[in-house]
């Protein structure tokens, strides 16, 4: 039994929420997914299983949808809006991000079907905020991620270059993640007062949360923040942290030492490889050792304090150059220094911590006589574990199904399938 064991969820299928519902439903909820008859569009985004165009084939698609059940309803037909009503009805939680006014349009909105069902917790996740001044604009990933900030921060130290927007749908992982602990509260509350509510997430708004300090920089005394390649926006430039090592392959040194018994480990940790004499500022990681505290806070003010922290940038960049990325990698985290290996995604699945933690998961698609890798569990519940159960669902593959659990009679079904509703 999944954490969310017993919760019935009805997603309508989307761009902006479909990792939200992979999560739920991964996490052993019952997602009944609705998309039009033919598919949704998202089944046409590439890269493709075998570099074959198809809509059974979009990697995007079963990435995002694992574990759910696949219906489809046309939702602009009202016996599509029936049906869905009913479906709703016997859920716990509405998942969906269409444009704001849509689901009101469709007679499909809070108002209507929380009337019908008082217990329903609604989550609509927009681009804007659906009551705000911007509610009808359109966003993307790439915009939300521009307008809301993160993408200030993020590029090179040449500013001759453009920003850059970090890749993997992150605007739309952000709603999601803030759609998922929202709705998870919504639930909490429900079982003091037995009723439902509406959850509305703004993905412009969640991305602006996750801009690190660069919003409450400006917020607070208007300093703004520069990017810079690889480490944290700042002020002022910081030392560059990406370095290649002695195999080539290239890892970020991360946070250097804070406190002095961590400038003691990496000066202990330069007597072992030899290097104390190819590192002049070896000096002031053993002074810094014997400090009582030292005050980040000092960066860039104090000669003394930006010495300790320059040479400490300094060790960790030799010692790179001169051992491999995983040794580079291992030898810092037994001294609790957080680094870390710039992967690729193939090698990211062979990385000996993510397989011994059961990252890679196979997957059985009976359509192509084999199984599959995926990215397996973000989280681990030993009580209550996380299971990808299933690939993603083809076109309407469950429209019996729940037709089953909705008591429909075959008569209904064949009316339904002649009007072109599913």
């Amino acid at each position: 039994m999944g954490a969310l064991d017993g919760i019935r969820v009805v997603e309508v299928a989307s761009e902006r929420a479909a990792l939200a519902g992979k999560m739920l439903a991964d996490s052993g909820a019952e997602v009944w997914l609705v998309e039009p008859p033919g598919g949704h569009a998202t089944r046409c985004y590439g890269p493709f299983a075998n570099d074959e165009p198809g809509a059974e084939r979009s990697l995007w698609w079963w990435h995002y949808n694992t574990s759910k059940r696949g219906v489809t309803l046309d939702l602009e037909q009202p016996e599509g809006r029936e049906v869905f009503a009913e479906l709703v009805a016997s859920a716990d939680v509405l998942l969906e991000a269409e444009d704001p006014g849509v689901m009101a349009e469709r007679g499909l909105d809070y108002e209507t079907l929380g009337a019908r069902h008082p217990e329903l917790v609604m989550v609509s996740v927009t681009p804007f905020a659906a009551d705000g001044p911007r509610a009808g604009e359109v966003a993307t990933d790439l915009t939300a991620l521009a307008g809301g900030g993160p993408v200030w921060s993020c590029g090179y130290d040449d500013h001759s270059l453009p920003p850059v927007r970090g890749g993997g749908n992150q605007a739309q992982h952000t709603a999601s993640l803030f759609a998922i602990t929202s709705l998870l509260v919504a639930l909490l509350e429900r079982e003091q007062s037995g009723l439902g509510q509406h959850v509305a997430v703004d993905m412009h708004a969640a991305a602006n949360v996750t801009t690190e300090m660069a919003s409450y920089h400006w917020l607070v005394w208007q300093g703004t923040v520069q990017r810079l390649t690889g480490r944290h926006a700042a002020e002022r430039p910081t030392l560059p942290s990406q370095v290649c090592c002695a195999d080539g392959s290239y890892v970020t040194t991360g946070v250097p030492p804070r406190k002095p018994r961590e400038f003691g480990l990496l000066y202990e940790w330069i007597q072992e490889l030899g290097l104390v004499e190819e590192l002049p500022e070896a000096v002031f990681l053993e002074q810094a050792s014997h400090r009582e505290n030292l005050n980040l806070a000092l960066l860039g003010q104090d000669p003394e304090t930006q010495a300790y922290f320059g040479a400490a940038r300094e060790a960790l960049t030799l010692i790179a150059s001169k051992v491999s990325a995983y040794e580079f990698f291992e030898g810092a985290q037994r001294r609790n220094m957080p680094v870390g290996i710039i992967y690729s995604p193939e090698e990211v699945m062979r990385d000996p911590h993510f397989v011994e933690r059961g990252f890679p998961v196979e997957v059985e698609h009976p359509e192509l006589g084999r199984s599959v890798q995926y990215p397996g569990a973000p989280w681990i519940f030993h009580g209550s574990p996380w299971q990808l159960h299933s690939r993603a669902p083809r076109v309407g593959e469950h429209n019996e199904a729940a037709f089953d659990a909705l008591g429909l009679s075959p008569a209904r079904r064949e009316e339904l399938r002649e009007r072109g509703v599913v």
